[in-house]
């Protein structure tokens, strides 16, 4: 087995992977992937300012991964640079600003998933669908108002599955402005166009104004419980005991901006694929019913919102020859896993009518997203309304990615268009 030391053959390579700039160049992170996948899938990553990790790049290594139990996800969920936890741990003497599902492993990771889980399953979803139908026939009204022109992202796919989810956590929609604003400051903390500050324990304070927020909706949910994920969140024991408020502030958090912002990424970047790709925006008009379903999983497969997630192994692992040991830390890029040539058939080609795998933005095993199901109700719905309302639509200047390594997609997608 070669040490992981001598794995790092170019230092920029690495320290690309880590810098938020180069992942708003759709190109540059893919043909950065590539290679990856190519050459060197499981490679030991140095870059400077962060903890080493190792980098994981194919489709079936990261699914068996995130189905080894072997992989947890504390301490190190997500990619961090070492001053950025230093602070947190300065500021609040935990690993974590909060602890949510993200951070969670089993037995807490099942316990809290259930308090939940089934909001977001059959036959509740059904009971959205007429009200997630409405606010997708809302949401196409509006752009009649915008004489044929709009930023798609900021004044459509930002604010509709923002309404769906704010609807289900109980957030009144007066405060939806001010969700939205958190939200981008905690994804976008390194993109200019939305970070609070250039202070790095700004992030602290965007978790702060959160918690203060939602320390009244649990108040109020505990006083006059209604039906809503806020009031289960509120009310919820653990081992017989009320969920801890650090807890609690980490499962608002969580659905509350994980909820719209990977929706949104994909709801516009499946837009962008079908203006990109006239021949397939001409398919999937020409059989919505049909050709639907296999669209909205290729559009979430093409701009997989979230980028990546860690696992830290607690026991030595090989993996394509390299010994991963215990306590090492593993990175599971999404975006490479869904571009797999061993996968997928081109998988550089948008095809509406795709078959051929499953992709993995969502995750998989027991980490695998509670909202799947609720997004693909809401990316289908605002879909067939815009093919049945709208006649023409064409890009109208350049699109603009978030600057994250995290979560992300595009921030601006201006479009004309002319109403049916």
């Amino acid at each position: 087995m070669s040490d992981m030391s001598e794995r790092t053959q170019s230092p920029a390579l690495d320290q690309a992977l880590v810098n938020p700039v180069v992942w708003s160049d759709e190109q540059a992170i893919h043909e950065t992937l590539t290679w990856l996948r190519q050459h060197d899938p499981v490679r030991k990553i140095l870059p400077e300012g962060f903890e080493p990790f190792w980098s994981i790049t194919k489709y079936d290594d990261i699914k068996a991964i995130e189905a080894n139990r072997a992989f947890i996800c504390d301490p190190r969920p997500t990619l961090a640079p070492i001053m950025v936890n230093e602070a947190i741990m300065a500021l609040t003497g935990r690993k974590h600003l909060v602890r949510s599902l993200v951070q969670m492993d089993d037995p807490d990771h099942r316990a809290y998933r259930m308090l939940t889980q089934g909001w977001f399953m059959g036959s509740n979803l059904r009971k959205l669908q007429s009200r997630i139908d409405e606010l997708a026939t809302l949401y196409v009204d509006r752009m009649l108002d915008m004489d044929g022109a709009c930023d798609f992202v900021k004044d459509v796919s930002m604010w509709y599955p923002l309404r769906v989810i704010m609807s289900v956590l109980g957030v009144p929609e007066e405060d939806e402005a001010y969700m939205l604003k958190l939200t981008q400051e905690l994804f976008g903390a390194a993109d200019p166009d939305v970070q609070r500050s250039f202070e790095i324990t700004d992030i602290n304070n965007v978790i702060l104004d959160f918690e203060s927020y939602f320390a009244k909706i649990t108040e109020a949910r505990r006083k006059n419980p209604t039906d809503d994920v806020a009031t289960v969140i509120a009310n919820a024991k653990i081992n017989g005991e009320p969920i801890p408020v650090n807890d609690a502030n980490g499962y608002y958090i969580i659905v509350a901006t994980a909820g719209h912002d990977t929706t949104s990424a994909s709801t516009a970047g499946g837009l962008l694929a079908l203006l990109q790709n006239p021949d397939q925006f001409a398919l999937l008009r020409s059989d919505p019913e049909r050709y639907l379903p296999t669209f909205i999983d290729e559009a979430i497969r093409w701009v997989t919102p979230v980028r990546h997630f860690m696992r830290t192994a607690t026991q030595d692992t090989e993996l394509r020859g390299q010994t991963i040991k215990a306590g090492e830390s593993v990175i599971l890029w999404y975006p490479s896993a869904n571009r797999d040539e061993e996968i997928f058939n081109q998988p550089f080609e948008f095809k509406v009518d795709r078959h051929d795998a499953k992709q993995l933005a969502f995750g998989f095993g027991a980490h695998v997203c509670l909202g799947q199901h609720l997004a693909r109700m809401e990316m289908t719905a605002l879909f067939k309304e815009l093919i049945k309302r709208v006649k023409h639509i064409e890009l109208a200047g350049e699109p603009r990615y978030s600057q994250s390594t995290f979560v992300g997609g595009l921030k601006n997608l201006p479009i004309r268009f002319q109403m049916a």
